[in-house]
């Protein structure tokens, strides 16, 4: 290597040290967890964070009851589903997986019932839905009793996912009185694995979003 170009080599650590440009990113860690990359069982999807590539398909999908999610997410709702049915509460999976050309038609579908910014209120926009990871899944009880509407938080499916989702890895997603950071409306059927350790983490920090235990704002709108 040439004088000069050992010279261009070490320039850039140079000025890192000297704090006149940044370190390159490699992975946006916060608080241990990744939350960048979608293959992340704690990715943060939001309004203001789409899925990188917008396309992404989970590469481990597993069945449950006609519907899908990650196989580790999936075994996580396996057992949470039979110690409720041990209790005597049947739940019921309703959505699990959605692909992008998914989500589009589902949010499209939306638009032309109530108009895009109510729409935007009850779905995601292909792209940044937490359905196409994979590792959320919107439950419900047989029948359809209070079906995708917050009157199933007192249904007994709904009482219970509020109780012992929690124990399970799963976080309702978008609670109650917190439209304005999730963007989304009250959704108790609505419940998203992130694990037993981050679950564990938001509990003790008395956190109920994943925007607020991460520190990223509040998503209302999409930029």
């Amino acid at each position: 290597m040439s004088v000069i170009n050992r010279m261009f080599a070490v320039l850039p650590a140079m000025f890192v040290c000297l704090g006149l440009v940044a370190p390159a990113a490699t992975a946006a860690t916060v608080k241990g967890y990744e939350i960048d990359a979608p293959s992340s069982l704690q990715v943060v999807v939001n309004k203001h964070r789409k899925l990188n590539p917008q396309n992404y398909v989970p590469s481990r999908l597993a069945r449950i009851q006609g519907e899908s999610l990650r196989a580790e997410a999936a075994d996580a709702y396996k057992k949470f589903a039979s110690a409720a049915k041990k209790a005597g509460v049947t739940i019921v999976p309703v959505s699990g997986y959605r692909s992008y050309n998914q989500q589009a038609s589902l949010y499209n579908n939306y638009v032309l019932q109530y108009g895009q910014e109510t729409a935007d209120t009850l779905a995601a926009r292909p792209g940044h839905s937490e359905h196409q990871t994979g590792l959320a899944m919107d439950i419900g009880n047989p029948g359809g009793t209070c079906a995708l509407d917050p009157c199933f938080e007192n249904t007994p499916a709904g009482k219970w996912a509020a109780e012992h989702a929690d124990d399970y890895g799963f976080i309702i997603r978008y609670p109650k009185g917190a439209e304005a950071t999730t963007g989304y409306t009250y959704e108790p059927w609505h419940l998203r694995y992130v694990g037993t350790s981050l679950v564990g983490d938001m509990n003790d920090g008395g956190f109920r979003t994943l925007e607020d235990f991460f520190g990223l704002g509040a998503a209302p709108d999409y930029l």
